[in-house]
């Protein structure tokens, strides 16, 4: 990707192995996944402690990438699962990988 395009990004974090949920998209992951690992903005996931980066696609475009998190968010919850644990079996945290 050229370094002048922007990449986008969908998103799953998980409280714990088959826990709780939570499907989002953005411009930059790394900040977003500090905003939700220390808990600043109050919501969804400082409310269930939904932290864990288990699953992410990039697009290089922000209609691509809201599509599909629309498409994500009808999804049925074992879909969702599924998904995770076809490129993440072990629910391993990406954040610090690409945080690194």
């Amino acid at each position: 990707m050229p370094d002048n395009q922007m990449a986008y990004y969908v998103y799953l974090l998980a409280s714990k192995k088959n826990g709780t949920l939570y499907l989002g998209v953005t411009s930059n992951i790394v900040r977003r996944g500090f905003e939700h690992r220390t808990k600043v903005i109050d919501g969804f996931t400082k409310r269930y402690d939904v932290d864990k980066l288990v699953w992410l696609e990039i697009y290089d475009d922000a209609i691509g990438a809201i599509t599909r998190e629309k498409e994500l968010k009808k999804w049925r919850r074992a879909w969702k699962i599924r998904l995770i644990e076809e490129s993440n079996p072990e629910w391993i945290d990406l954040y610090p990988e690409i945080a690194s």
